[in-house]
């Protein structure tokens, strides 16, 4: 598994080179217009990995996202929001007249948590198939932000947060029709499973093999977010139906499955990482929730 992509690294692939005001500890935001030519190099496929930094794309033609339980082909344009807790890879190299944003979480510290949103929710809509109609509106809203990113104003970055917004907005209404991506917790019940899901989410957000979960059961949960335990059995149960055993069972086996699959760790390294004594504990533990042994999956 390739460890966590920081901004750096991320300029360091681009352009060969880490830009003098990229601080660490300060907000940061960029926007690049990439059109590939016949007579340009195409991009490699981006490695599977999490990033320290969001980004918004555009793309125009066939492209593919894979995420750690899922593969989405995009098969003519659509509008991208990929954050920190979500590991991806990603083909883009027959895409042509794409916008790339990308900023930190520093840049809208002070704006409210982008978690709120659903774009960037665990579990949310995070692409967004457009009409040609919708990619010539984006597109105005990510020209107006190289127009501001090469100004002089002296708030030039305030606008730009504001255009960033106004993406996020956009995509959301392209899918009123699906309420449940956008709804908002309404009672107690439901703020204790957004914040519990948020949790789950950064817990198991596994990038190296010196790291090893410590929240494994509903018990750790309850003590970390300060309530009591049978508090959270029942707001859960409320809110998703199911018990708070079985989400943090079925979030341990998602994990399980992506690193099996795209990492080249061992099934011990993997069980350790997961919070397992012992691989066989872990072997256990996947065959009961599979019907199948780790190695065998991996093998499929």
């Amino acid at each position: 598994m390739v460890k966590i992509e920081t901004l750096e690294i991320f300029y360091r692939n681009k352009i060969g080179r880490t830009p003098e005001n990229l601080r660490q500890g300060a907000g940061h935001f960029n926007v690049f217009k990439t059109d590939y030519t016949t007579d340009q190099p195409l991009p490699a496929p981006e490695a599977y990995r999490r990033r320290d930094f969001y980004k918004i794309i555009l793309t125009r033609g066939k492209s593919e996202i894979q995420f750690a339980d899922k593969t989405v082909q995009i098969q003519k344009q659509a509008l991208l929001f990929l954050n920190p807790q979500i590991p991806y890879s990603a083909d883009l190299s027959q895409i042509h007249n794409s916008f790339c944003v990308v900023f930190n979480q520093h840049f809208f510290h002070r704006y409210g948590n982008l978690y709120d949103y659903p774009v960037y929710q665990p579990g949310g809509t995070h692409i967004f198939e457009l009409t040609d109609e919708q990619v010539r509106q984006a597109t105005e809203i990510f020209q107006r932000m190289l127009e501001e990113k090469a100004s002089d104003y002296v708030y030039k970055y305030d606008v730009l947060r504001n255009l960033a917004m106004e993406l996020i907005h956009f995509a959301l209404k392209t899918q009123l029709s699906s309420a449940v991506q956008i709804k908002q917790p309404q009672n107690a019940a439901e703020r204790i499973a957004a914040l519990f899901t948020e949790l789950l989410e950064r817990h198991y957000a596994i990038d190296d093999t010196t790291q090893q979960v410590s929240l494994r059961s509903a018990t750790d949960f309850a003590r970390h977010m300060n309530i009591h335990v049978n508090h959270l059995n029942r707001a859960l149960k409320a809110a998703t139906g199911s018990t708070t055993s079985r989400l943090i069972a079925a979030r341990c086996l998602r994990e399980a499955q992506s690193l099996l699959v795209q990492s080249n760790w061992t099934v011990a390294e993997i069980a350790y990482t997961l919070g397992f004594l012992e691989p066989a504990h872990f072997n256990a533990f996947f065959k009961k929730q599979t019907g199948i042994t780790p190695q065998k999956f991996r093998m499929v």
